[in-house]
């Protein structure tokens, strides 16, 4: 009996097998590359908000007024610190992102100042379970207006003052700009009036406006309490009816030497337990 696959048969079939298997392969799409890299994701309750590349939420930690990472120990196994080298997504302008050595030698990455964290209690891409988090956890958002920060109010003489401006040691909630800039109210100003600012501007070196119109606030403070006014031409925002300034002599994030300028009580800061401005 002849064979019924002769082996050069045998040979036609194996090269014919191997060139489609070949070609199966050629088709077959290139795997995508992992996304990495703070990226931009809409949020249904939040808005906008920074996550990474698989999708997971980042968040600020309000003790972080002077740039760098107050969270240490078991903090960081609830927050551990987020660090990425790869490229930032579409909207995420690269000079608001940097990166801090923290004490063991490790990086994070920083988003406008503020040292970027993960919240261990997120199982999932999309999930944003750590917002308000004992009133300093924050997720982050490319557009707040302002933020809350808990620090340690120090005075341009370098006297540490308390939250009722007391001389002493005590971490004090307020108010600073979207890069930690600390903001301040004048005592005799009145709700939505501004009594400081000279109509030429020429005081405004002093104390500049914070120029900024209602936007995204942290979960901590009230969006109602926020209003614009404007101020010889230019907006300036205002909170619970104080309108806001920056102290000239803050020359980086988390310096509050306008609390005793030109004495103590002044120039206040604000936060969540001021009182309404004065009607005028």
């Amino acid at each position: 009996m002849k064979d019924l696959f002769p082996t050069r048969m045998i040979g036609v079939v194996t090269v014919a097998v191997s060139l489609s298997i070949l070609s199966c392969n050629d088709d077959e799409p290139e795997p995508e590359p992992e996304i990495t890299g703070i990226r931009l994701q809409a949020h249904a309750t939040f808005g906008q908000v920074l996550t990474d590349g698989a999708g997971r939420a980042l968040y600020f930690f309000s003790l972080d007024a002077d740039g760098t990472s107050a969270c240490s120990g078991n903090c960081l196994s609830l927050w551990p610190p987020y660090h990425s080298e790869a490229a930032s997504g579409e909207g995420i302008d690269s000079e608001d992102v940097s990166t801090i050595t923290l004490a063991n030698g490790s990086l994070q990455t920083t988003y406008k100042g503020w040292p970027l964290y993960y919240y261990s209690g997120d199982d999932n891409p999309g999930e944003i379970t750590g917002d308000g988090v004992g009133g300093n956890w924050f997720v982050a958002k490319p557009d707040y207006t302002v933020m809350l920060v808990s620090h340690q109010l120090v005075g341009g003489d370098g006297t540490a003052y308390t939250a009722d401006l007391i001389p002493g040691e005590g971490l004090t909630p307020y108010l600073v700009d979207a890069y930690g800039r600390t903001l301040y109210g004048f005592r005799n100003d009145r709700y939505n009036t501004n009594n400081f600012t000279n109509p030429d501007f020429s005081n405004d070196g002093v104390w500049p406006i914070y120029g900024a119109t209602p936007g995204a606030v942290p979960s901590a403070v009230t969006r109602d309490d926020f209003a614009e006014i404007t101020v010889h031409g230019r907006t300036q925002l205002t909170y619970k009816g104080w309108p806001l300034y920056y102290f000239g002599q803050d020359a980086v994030r988390g310096e509050t030497k306008g609390i005793n300028f030109p004495a103590v009580g002044v120039w206040p800061v604000l936060g969540p337990n001021s009182p309404d401005a004065t009607a005028p």
